[in-house]
């Protein structure tokens, strides 16, 4: 039986394995409780623990279905146990996805019906911007809808500004509210994504930030609106439609965030539910050509294989 194991094992024939721990060759060293093991995923340099398994055993992750990206971690959205992944734990550049980060420091603050001016130093960015001018008077709401849908960067900035004063500062509560979330890769120096050294993150840790976004009301709200309604300073109203093309090709996404720079490659952080079933995909560096099919197929086969498990994950944990 041992024999059989190892052969599926290196074949990539097993989906979801047991195997004893103590079975030289099936698993490196991992910190592990005296009196249990526990759950994690192959490849991961983090480890955590999931959940007790019974007494000498462990699970091994599946890999999925093929898809493009250089970097992804497909995981179940309500327990964050990993479904399939490839070189999460890579450091790499994730674009416009941090502006979830930006997000969920803006809603740290609170008080979304505080009105906020903008200033010139908050325009002078590209390429994306909604438009605003110095001078005009928006609410933090406003501003946040606007500025996850739009994903301006414009608008990045005076949220950001707003925050915390200036854009370092509010970097600073970035990679606070990262490292409060268990993020250990992760660098951010800007609120919007745009290129700049010592700027980085991980599959995994941007994993983390969705989880966090994906359990917040109103971040919710905004990224499953295939549409927005912004009113200018003017009275001007625009229809904003959201850089996430995948509201519209695939009926269970229910939202998250695009990115794209030349050195990040394109990014997407995506989630969907059918079912009672939830799971959240992070794609980094992959192309335009590939990202919406590859991220339509992993969570539809995610969330067949949470269906088909009765809800049981395969794979590591991202904690709560």
């Amino acid at each position: 039986m041992m024999m059989r194991l190892i052969q599926l094992l290196m074949t990539g024939a097993a989906t979801v394995s047991l195997m004893s721990c103590e079975t030289p060759g099936l698993a490196r060293a991992l910190p592990v409780s005296p009196n249990s093991q526990h759950l994690y995923s192959q490849g991961d340099s983090a480890q955590m623990p999931m959940q007790q398994l019974p007494e000498r055993t462990m699970l091994v992750a599946t890999s999925g279905p093929a898809i493009r990206a250089a970097s992804y971690l497909l995981l179940d959205a309500r327990t964050g146990q990993h479904l399939a992944g490839r070189s999460f734990e890579t450091v790499r550049g994730v674009a416009s996805t941090q502006k979830l980060v930006t997000a969920l420091v803006v809603m740290d603050a609170g008080n979304l019906d505080k009105m906020v001016q903008v200033q010139p130093s908050d325009v002078a960015v590209e390429p994306t911007r909604l438009g605003v001018k110095p001078g005009e008077m928006y609410s933090r709401r406003e501003l946040l809808y606007a500025f996850l849908v739009k994903s301006a960067n414009d608008v990045a900035n005076v949220l950001a500004r707003d925050n915390a004063g200036s854009i370092s500062a509010f970097a600073a509560k970035m990679n606070a509210k990262v490292r409060s979330l268990g993020c250990t890769s992760s660098n951010f120096k800007n609120p919007h994504g745009l290129t700049v050294g010592g700027q980085y993150s991980t599959a995994r840790d941007m994993a983390r930030v969705a989880m966090a976004a994906y359990r917040n009301d109103v971040i919710r709200d905004v990224v499953r609106r295939k549409h927005h309604s912004f009113r200018r300073a003017d009275g001007h109203v625009v229809t904003l439609t959201n850089t996430n093309e995948l509201l519209g090709k695939m009926p269970e996404c229910n939202g998250m965030k695009t990115g794209y720079t030349v050195a990040s490659g394109r990014c997407l952080i995506s989630s969907a539910a059918s079912g009672g079933r939830e799971v959240i995909l992070v794609q980094l560096g992959t192309k335009t050509k590939y990202i919406w099919d590859d991220a339509r197929i992993m969570m539809g086969w995610g969330l067949q294989r949470l269906r088909s498990s009765g809800g049981v994950a395969m794979g590591g944990w991202l904690g709560n």
